[in-house]
């Protein structure tokens, strides 16, 4: 970690805590910092906030009261998931003071370079796989940012000898100022976190800053199929590496008679990958180019590919049940995410689906339900859903309370050979704290099948 001054001395605020806000309270106060941290929960139900006390720092908790912002504050790092309109961001704003996420931090104190991975869909699965081939070709990679573990925690124990491979929500990119990833991967881009964003501009703008400061020493690695991130590198002045799943490339990764190359080199061959889905190749693609400039061979990328069958909540293979396999998909958060899953599987379809209502009606559902049989629905969207189906002319269709219920009432309407897909196409908070809350409980569900 390298031991920076920038800090010492300075008025810091943390708001918000959960583990990005504890990490960087602890790591200010490590660095020098007058460090307060201010969490809406209660003190007395905030275990991580009276951690923090015991360590000598300032707490409030309760509430955001926006006096605090006449205290002084030189800087503000706020917990990703508060918006920009927050009042206490809002009015920090106004008087000046720099806000930032905690990856800043990260990037500051890291020894380590970074391999930054953004996007709309395919994040997750587009960084393990980084991580893999680097760890298959021995190139001592660590795992951080909003794939679950906190950037700054990683940085603190990261050397000259290892690469952070990190995944960066928009959120947190509205929160950077000198993050200068040595690559960096935008997977592709679509209307998505509006109600947080406001609009489709602002969101782009966003995704936008993990090149802001790339130099031409520096890699962008963009999906060349779409013209939202052909923009964005035509504003970078990073090395453009693109790929595409749907056009030769005179430079970059693409698909050709049926094998997954770089530049004049084939990679691999496609039937061989373990890892199932059209859309997976867009992630597999941008992951090769990343691992192929981080030095690493051929065979670690092909052994990694071979084996690797995905990541829990995305496309996930739970297990086989009288015939039936049963997928976790619950990190189908959106339309794109639900047709990608749908498209992967050639075999009959039993679909679970419903949640969050953000105002989509679902129409682009519409020419991929043709392989489903039968739809089981769930959560406040679950009538549009519905509507859906019908005009698909899914014959059986069933609404239940949750999912704990849709598994066996799917495997009622199901026979061997068929699938049972867990691909919601919704946010899951109307009821369930997260996606992976309720992909652990359709685990469960079929499980008792058994």
């Amino acid at each position: 970690m390298k031991q920076i001054d920038v800090y010492r001395h300075k008025k810091i605020l943390v708001l918000g805590l959960a583990k990005s806000g504890v990490t960087a309270a602890a790591l200010l106060h490590k660095l020098g910092a007058f460090v307060t941290v201010n969490d809406k929960k209660p003190l007395s139900e905030n275990p991580e906030a009276q951690g923090l006390l015991e360590q000598g720092i300032k707490v409030i908790c309760g509430d955001h009261p926006i006096e605090l912002l006449d205290e002084g504050f030189e800087l503000i790092v706020k917990n990703p998931g508060i918006p920009y309109n927050n009042p206490m961001i809002a009015g920090a704003i106004e008087k000046g003071i720099p806000v930032i996420t905690e990856v800043e931090l990260a990037y500051q104190i890291s020894d380590a370079p970074f391999i930054a991975i953004t996007g709309t869909n395919g994040k997750t699965t587009t960084t393990t796989l980084i991580f893999e081939m680097l760890n298959q070709g021995n190139k001592q990679p660590l795992i951080a940012g909003n794939i679950g573990t906190v950037a700054s925690g990683v940085a603190q124990k990261a050397t000259k000898e290892n690469t952070i491979v990190i995944e960066l929500s928009s959120f947190q990119l509205m929160g950077i100022d000198t993050f200068k990833p040595r690559i960096a991967i935008i997977t592709n881009l679509y209307d998505a976190h509006l109600d947080y964003h406001g609009t489709r501009e602002e969101y782009m703008k966003a995704k936008s800053n993990i090149t802001k400061k790339q130099t031409e020493l520096e890699y962008l690695i963009i999906n060349a199929d779409q013209e939202e991130t052909l923009e964005i590198a035509r504003n970078s002045r990073a090395k453009i590496i693109p790929f595409s799943t749907k056009k030769h490339l005179s430079e970059g990764a693409f698909i050709s008679n049926g094998w997954i190359c770089f530049n004049d080199e084939k990679v691999m061959e496609i039937e061989k990958i373990a890892l199932p889905g059209v859309h997976n190749l867009e992630n597999i693609l941008s992951a090769m180019v990343a691992a192929k400039l981080s030095g690493v061979e051929n065979s670690a990328i092909q052994e990694v590919l071979q084996t690797f069958t995905g990541v829990k909540h995305r496309l996930q293979y739970v297990t086989e049940v009288n015939g039936r396999k049963f997928y976790n998909d619950s990190k189908a958060t959106n339309s794109l995410a639900a047709i990608n899953a749908l498209a992967a599987f050639d075999a009959p379809i039993i679909l679970l689906a419903g949640g969050l209502d953000r105002g989509n009606e679902f129409d682009e559902l519409l020419p991929y339900l043709k392989n489903v049989k039968a739809l089981v629905t769930f959560g406040q969207t679950a009538p549009k859903i519905e509507r859906v189906g019908s005009e698909a002319g899914i014959k059986t269709i069933k609404r239940v309370d949750n999912v704990d219920k849709a598994v066996p009432e799917a495997y009622r309407h199901s026979e061997p050979g068929d699938i049972i897909l867990l691909s919601p196409a919704c946010a899951s908070w109307d009821q369930y704290k997260t996606f992976e809350v309720r992909g652990d409980i359709f685990i469960e569900a079929v499980h008792k099948l058994k």
